[in-house]
Formats: C-alpha cells, sequence, structure tokens
C-alpha cells in the first residue's frame, strides 16, 4: 500500500491492518519530506481526529536479554488472537551500525503464523538510543493503536534508561528471569519502579521461580508499590499462566485513566523528538526542561505528537529572538 501520510493516518482511522507495512515504512524513514508525511499521519491517528484516544492498549515489555520476552509473547498473541483481539508487536532491536536498521531481527524468534492476518509482527531499530526507543517506534505505536486492538513494544536490554518505556505504553511489563539475581539489579537501577505488572518466566522450575516471586512481592512493599501484580509463566507446551497474564494486564487497562496517561505520552514524546533534534543546545533556548514542559502543558490536552514538537520549536525560536535573561532551569 502506498500513499501520503494523511491517507496512511486516514487507513488507519478506518482501522484497515494492512496500512500497518506501509505506516512503519514511513514512520523509519530518514528523508526531510518523510518529517512532513509523519506529522499528517499523526493528525490524522490524534484525538482530536478520532473523536477520543485510539482504542488499542499498547503494551510495553521490557527485560534482560534471554529472559523469555520473545517466547512470552508469541503466547501472548495466540492468547489475544484466540480471545478475537488483533495484535501488532514492534520488537526493537539494537541498530545496525552500517545500515540504520534493526541488528537482529527480533521478529524472528517470535513465534507467530505469518498467514494471519490480525497479527503484524515488525523489528524496528533503536536507533542509537540506550532506552531503546528511537522517535519512530513512538511515532509507530502511537499510529498503530489507532488500527489493532493490542499494541506491544518490546525493548532490548534493561538500562536506567529503560524507563523510557513508561513514556509510551499504556501498561508497562516488566520480565524476571528466576535465579539471575535481576530483582537486586533492578532495584539498583530504578527500573523497579516502572512496571505495572511484573512477570517471572520459566515457572517450570518450581523452587527458583518461587523464590523469585517472593523477592519482587519484597522488593515491591519496600518500594510501597502493593499494587503491582506479579505473574509466573511458563511457556513451556502446555503453556502456564498466560491467561492469569492477560487478565493481570486487561485488569491494569480497565483501572487506568487513559486519556491523561496518553496525554502525558504524547508530550513525553515531543520532548524527546524535539532533543534528539535539537540537542541540548535546543533545550537551553527554551530555558530548560522544566520551561519546556510548562510549554507542553499549555497545549489541547488532544494535541498529536508532531503538533506538540512544532509548539516547543516555535518557543526556541521565539527565544531565541528575545532571549530571557533569566538562567535555563
Amino acid at each position: 500500500m502506498r500513499g501520503t501520510g494523511a491517507d496512511l493516518g486516514a487507513c488507519l482511522r478506518g482501522r484497515d491492518l494492512t496500512a500497518a507495512p506501509a505506516t512503519l515504512n514511513l514512520v523509519e524513514s530518514r528523508t526531510p519530506a518523510a518529517r512532513a508525511e509523519v506529522a499528517a499521519l499523526l493528525r490524522e491517528v490524534s484525538p482530536a481526529a478520532l473523536g477520543g484516544e485510539a482504542p488499542a492498549h499498547v503494551v510495553g515489555v521490557t527485560g534482560p536479554p534471554g529472559a523469555g520476552k520473545s517466547t512470552l509473547l508469541g503466547e501472548l498473541v495466540r492468547a489475544w488472537r484466540a480471545d478475537g483481539r488483533t495484535v501488532a508487536a514492534l520488537a526493537v532491536d539494537p541498530s545496525s551500525r552500517r545500515s540504520g536498521g534493526a541488528l537482529l531481527a527480533d521478529r524472528a524468534r517470535i513465534p507467530y503464523d505469518p498467514d494471519d492476518a490480525g497479527v503484524f509482527i515488525r523489528s524496528t531499530a533503536a536507533g542509537g538510543r540506550l532506552g531503546g526507543l528511537a522517535p519512530a517506534t513512538r511515532s509507530a505505536a502511537q499510529a498503530l493503536a489507532a488500527a489493532f486492538d493490542i499494541v506491544v513494544v518490546e525493548t532490548v536490554g534493561v538500562g536506567q534508561s529503560e524507563t523510557e518505556i513508561a513514556e509510551v505504553a499504556d501498561t508497562v511489563v516488566v520480565v524476571v528471569q528466576p535465579g539471575s539475581g535481576d530483582v537486586l539489579q533492578f532495584l539498583k537501577s530504578g527500573i523497579m519502579e516502572i512496571p505495572d505488572v511484573l512477570v517471572v518466566t520459566k515457572a517450570d522450575l518450581g523452587d527458583i521461580a518461587l523464590r523469585a516471586r517472593r523477592d519482587l512481592h519484597a522488593a515491591l512493599r519496600s518500594l510501597g508499590a502493593r499494587d503491582t501484580a506479579v505473574v509466573a509463566v511458563s511457556s513451556l507446551a502446555p503453556a502456564q499462566g498466560i491467561d492469569d497474564l492477560v487478565a493481570a494486564l486487561d485488569a491494569h487497562h480497565a483501572a487506568l485513566d487513559l486519556p491523561a496517561r496518553r496525554r502525558a505520552a504524547r508530550r513525553a514524546g515531543a520532548l524527546a523528538d524535539f532533543t534528539a533534534e535539537h540537542g541540548a543546545r535546543g533545550l537551553r533556548a527554551l530555558g530548560g526542561r522544566r520551561a519546556a514542559e510548562r510549554v507542553l502543558a499549555a497545549a489541547d490536552a488532544g494535541a498529536d505528537v508532531a503538533s506538540l514538537a512544532t509548539m516547543l520549536e516555535q518557543a526556541a525560536a521565539d527565544a531565541e529572538a528575545d532571549p530571557d535573561p533569566q538562567a535555563p532551569e
């Protein structure tokens, strides 16, 4: 499928899943002309155009390499499809230094039926971002949320900057491998502060998995995060705990103030895009990060990311034309 950004946005707004591949191609394009087309695409799937927030449940999945994220995602896709829900999954991989594209092609590791038109899985490049979320990934998730029932963003690795996933997803899932020392590492890095649902994989390991669950519950109590669900799963046939995990995800989504969370995500995305484009100099022109956040807070609640980023650019240009004597925050 070919067309302008506005055409693709209109297709997604009409729940046309066949527009997904062209949408990913557009948002990942690095040509100057593509930027205007992506902005047009995002306007077509904004709350103003949709008459409210996009219908998808956007789920972020993160965790250390080898924890079983891809296998788990395959089981989740199977469960969601059995329930009649359409699924788009963006598997974020490290970027190739040569091509700039996704290096590991994680979609090859996620088991799914390639003939199922209700599933779309695509590897996307991290683009050098330690948090694993390039601007293209944010745009893709927001666009696909207009057409699919579930949009999953699976990120590579775990580190302090991995908390960026919390700025994109409605529900954040952190995957933990039992017996790996992940709990201690998460506490050190701050990762334990972001999950809405914690998943212990390889529940078939028995006592080791039970100990990991106890450690996670203790860590959550120490942080005062008693409402965070902890679910143990096993992806070995027959899979265990997948229905419990789906139920936990649905429960979190149902209890969420979705407009507020999505509004915060769009503003965080706009600030990330502006910073990626203009760097520290752009932030200094605005008067610092807090000043930028005040500019975004003054915007309409349903403004799309591209419009918010344009607001920041205009505010920076105005500030440079009429500099404020106060020091940046």
